[in-house]
């Protein structure tokens, strides 16, 4: 029975365990290596909730540890993402200098841009709305304001779009200052926000009462074959969408 209730932790633990090594491929300045050990937590986020639910294994430690494990995942990963992202853009990348434990060598290759340091308001917004959904009953089997997971999915998918899309328009985008404190900023307010969101738990296998979640998936599936990780952003816009509009379509029945 103990060894049945670790399981769902242990999942976690792994959650843990990627965002550590994607923090420490952010801080070297390797975004894309970043961005995958990020999607690796993310599943297994995903995953530690379901193994809890299959085995009825639901504890306030697990509920405690999902969250710092969260806090490192989502929180501190996608805010050095942009950190770096904007570092770029402001020509003044930071990358941790190998092999030196002298202080005065790393404080000097630390020629930051003040302005970068806007990236880590996605943390401390994460931080906020972590602490805030621990304590909010009403956040029980939907979710109020971005989920950590989906915002960190659309803070790393600007490396992978980067990366893998080499189209001009796309990395003139990205690379434009404007652009990317726009989100730093629409992500920290969505993070804390009071829209309601659909959560993509699935208590039973039914179509009738996961329908919004099975039409999202498929939808999902669709846009990651036609444009690749372009479809991220995409899904988190129309996660938000489809949300607003089977909110006002219930409310409407009701």
């Amino acid at each position: 029975m103990w060894i049945k209730k670790q399981v769902p932790n242990g999942i976690t633990l792994l959650n843990l365990f990627c965002g550590c090594i994607a923090v420490i491929f952010a801080v070297n300045g390797n975004l894309e290596f970043a961005a995958f050990f990020a999607i690796f937590g993310i599943g297994f986020d995903f995953f530690d909730g379901f193994a809890a639910r299959m085995l009825n294994a639901q504890s306030d430690l697990g509920l405690q540890l999902d969250s710092l494990a969260d806090m490192v995942t989502s929180g501190v990963v996608p805010g050095i993402v942009m950190y770096q992202l904007l570092s770029q853009v402001f020509g003044k990348p930071f990358y941790v200098v190998p092999g030196s434990w002298d202080t005065n060598q790393v404080l000097m290759s630390f020629d930051w841009s003040y302005l970068s340091l806007l990236g880590l308001m996605i943390t401390l917004a994460s931080a906020y709305r972590l602490a805030k959904f621990n304590v909010d009953t009403r956040q029980t089997s939907s979710f109020i304001g971005l989920p950590t997971p989906a915002n960190t999915l659309l803070i790393i998918s600007l490396p992978l779009i980067l990366k893998f899309h080499q189209e001009t328009f796309v990395l003139e985008l990205i690379l434009n200052k404007w652009f990317l404190i726009g989100i730093t900023v629409i992500s920290c307010y969505l993070l804390n926000a009071e829209i309601p969101l659909f959560a993509l738990k699935f208590k039973t296998w039914g179509f009738k009462e996961n329908k919004v979640r099975y039409i999202f998936l498929m939808i999902a599936a669709i846009l990651i074959m036609l444009v690749q990780f372009i479809a991220i952003p995409v899904m988190i816009v129309l996660y938000i969408l489809i949300s607003l509009v089977w909110k006002d379509k219930n409310s409407s029945a009701g």
